[in-house]
């Protein structure tokens, strides 16, 4: 996967604590919550789940987006998330990303 702006969705497991991020480089970014190098609410609630991200054509657009999750209600969260992941499997498997 090459570098583009991203906004995505950790979890500590199935409806636990979730964690919304920015990034530019999707495989990076999880390595590093995945391996514990990121301090901070992710690492300490042991979010390593990617559960759901989307992808933008730029960094504005994606700055945008993460703002407006992260003012969501947590129930709306959770519905964006059941729906495209509905068994809250880690995506960062299936897109060859591990620690």
């Amino acid at each position: 996967m090459e570098k583009q702006p991203c906004v995505y969705i950790l979890a500590s497991g199935k409806r636990g604590y979730i964690y919304i991020g920015v990034t530019s480089n999707l495989p990076q970014r999880i390595y590093q919550h995945k391996s514990g190098a990121v301090n901070g609410f992710a690492k300490q609630r042991n979010c390593k789940h990617l559960v759901h991200f989307e992808m933008f054509e730029d960094m504005p657009n994606a700055i945008a987006r993460e703002k407006q999750l992260k003012n969501w209600h947590r129930d709306w969260k959770m519905n964006l998330i059941g729906e495209s992941n509905p068994n809250w499997d880690d995506m960062s498997i299936s897109l060859g990303i591990s620690e």
